[in-house]
This record gives structure tokens, C-alpha cells and sequence, in this order.
């Protein structure tokens, strides 16, 4: 493995929580001798296929200018790979950025940095109202880092807005470009996922990195593969805390430079595995846990204030020590 892969390999954040498992599902069975009706139904298919825009790619690292902006943009991807060293006042764990947005934030379906620069200002159900880029970022600290947010001038939130700046080089603002974001659109499991069946595809395919309990492994104090749970975790709050973020992270970057290679329903099994284990509050919390549920995660694809295996989710939350 390249020094660049084993960096990478921080990215599970959590999805890592990724499987290494059974092949794409064999395709379907072939058209009965005599009939004209399949072929004409798979051309449209095919045609679309050949017809789905490449995703946009941004320029080279080698491309980073000299002078104050190309320092600050060089400042900016340091604190996306290194942030837990380049940002430390503003994280609460022993994740980075790159762990959930891959290749420094470049690599396409991987919540790439560029997808999001061109894609604020927005509205985010989850606070309410329309966000800027800056708010997005801050919300990153506050729930994936399990930090606090940088104020919207701090020199962190002023180089990795310039990153992005620099990344989306020549990308159409406004619009969602191919490969920003998770691909998560008509992505839904054959079953309803299973936390057993996650348990067997993480022993097998997840825990040779992350480690049995889920706790990443570390060299010289420093996570080459990120901890998916527990107290140096991302919080209750965080995106990879849904099970449709989550899995479709795993299915499209895991194993890792294996993308694609797990089955819908093994992403699924194994996203359920990972955000059914305890990790840090929910900093949203009040005192109420099932107050807090209703409000900010009512909805199936979150785990929080539920029961899994005789304990209610979010009331033990894991504390860093």
C-alpha cells in the first residue's frame, strides 16, 4: 500500500466500517430465445450510460500557485489532512476532514471539497435555514470533528474556504456536479438492514483495520485507519450518523480503492453495524433524549434514542478521556 493509500485508508471515518465483500450480484438472466422486447429495452439504458457526464475533476496539486493565496490554499488542504495538528483548538476527536471526503478532499463520490463550494449557499433541513459554505464547515467541526466551530473569520475557516475555492476551478456554481456528494439516489437495500449479518461482514471484511472493537489502529499516536465508534468517534450528530450517508460512503469507497466491489445489501448490514455502537452526544442535547430525537432525528435512517440489543442509543454516550 502507497503512503497515499494508508492516508486514504483514514478516510473510512467511519465508513470504513467497510466490507470487503462478496462480488457485484451476477446479472440478470438473459431474455427467452425468440423475444425482441429486451434488446429494445436495455438501449435506452445503454444509451444513458454512455451519455452519464464524467465527474468533474479539479486541477492537479501541482497546480497550486506561489504567492500569499497559494499558501493559503496550501494551509487549507494541510488542515484537511492533518486537522486534528492544524486546527487542534477546534476538534474533540481523533478524526480528519479526509477521513470521510477522500484524497484531500478530491475524489469524486466522497463529498468531494469541490462539490460542496459550488453547492452553497443552501438550505439545510438540519438547522433551518439557508447556509454558506462557512456554516457548512463550521457544522463539520461541531458534529464529524466533535469540536467547536471556528468563528466564520478565523484563519482555518478562511484557507479551507479557499481550498474549495481553488478545487472548483472552473466548476459551474449552482449546480450538483457529478460525483460531489455520497451517490445516494435510488440506493436502497434488497432487505431492511441487519445488524447481525453487518456484525459478519465488519469481522470479515472491516475489523482487519479498524480493529475488532471498532476502534481504528494507531501509529505514533496518530490514526492511520479512523476509530467508526466510541468517545475519538464523530458525534450523534454528524452525517455519517445516517444509515443512507453511511452506507452509501461504504458502497462507493470501501474496501478501500475497492470501491463498488461490496453489494447494496452488505453496505447497508454493515452501515447498521457501525452507527448502531455508542459514540459521543449529540452536542444539540438538552437534558432529554427522547425530546432531542424527535427534534433533530426523527427519521428511520437515524439510530439515536432507539434500542439495539437491550440498550437505548445515546444514553451512555462514549466520553473522551
Amino acid at each position: 500500500m502507497t503512503p497515499r493509500h494508508l492516508l486514504i485508508g483514514l478516510a473510512v471515518l467511519a465508513l470504513a466500517a467497510c466490507s470487503h465483500s462478496a462480488p457485484p450480484e451476477a446479472s440478470k438472466a438473459a431474455p427467452a430465445a425468440g423475444s425482441t422486447a429486451a434488446p429494445a429495452a436495455h438501449a435506452p439504458a445503454a444509451a444513458e450510460a454512455k451519455a452519464k457526464p464524467a465527474a468533474f475533476e479539479p486541477p492537479p496539486e501541482s497546480a497550486i500557485p506561489q504567492g500569499p493565496f497559494g499558501d493559503m490554499v496550501r494551509l487549507g488542504r494541510e488542515i484537511f489532512v492533518n486537522t486534528g495538528v492544524a486546527a487542534k483548538e477546534y476538534v474533540g476527536n481523533g478524526l480528519r476532514c479526509s477521513n470521510c471526503h477522500l484524497d484531500a478532499g478530491r475524489l469524486a463520490n466522497s463529498a468531494p471539497l469541490w462539490g460542496a463550494y459550488v453547492a452553497y449557499p443552501a438550505y439545510r433541513a438540519k438547522n433551518g435555514h439557508v447556509n454558506t459554505l462557512g456554516e457548512r464547515l463550521q457544522g463539520c467541526f461541531k458534529y464529524s470533528m466533535n469540536g467547536k466551530a471556528p468563528p466564520l473569520d478565523a484563519k482555518e475557516m478562511v484557507a479551507l474556504e479557499t481550498y474549495a475555492f481553488w478545487m472548483a476551478k472552473g466548476a459551474p456554481t449552482g449546480e450538483k456536479l457529478p460525483g460531489a456528494g455520497y451517490p445516494k439516489k435510488g440506493f436502497k437495500p434488497p432487505q431492511p438492514p441487519d445488524f447481525a449479518r453487518g456484525e459478519q461482514v465488519f469481522k470479515q471484511h472491516c475489523a482487519l483495520c479498524h480493529g475488532n472493537d471498532g476502534q481504528g489502529q494507531q501509529v505514533a499516536g496518530r490514526y492511520v485507519f479512523p476509530p467508526l465508534w466510541g468517545p475519538d468517534s464523530f458525534n450523534w450528530g454528524a452525517g455519517m450518523g445516517q444509515l443512507d450517508n453511511a452506507a452509501a460512503f461504504i458502497k462507493a469507497n470501501m474496501p478501500l480503492s475497492q470501491g463498488g466491489t461490496l453489494t447494496d445489501q452488505d453496505a447497508w448490514d454493515v452501515a447498521m453495524y457501525m452507527d448502531a455502537h455508542e459514540r459521543p452526544q449529540d452536542p444539540r442535547y438538552k437534558g432529554d433524549l427522547a425530546a432531542t430525537r424527535k427534534t433533530y432525528h426523527d427519521t428511520p435512517m437515524s439510530l439515536y434514542g432507539t434500542t439495539m440489543n437491550g440498550h437505548l442509543l445515546g444514553s451512555a454516550p462514549a466520553a473522551r478521556k
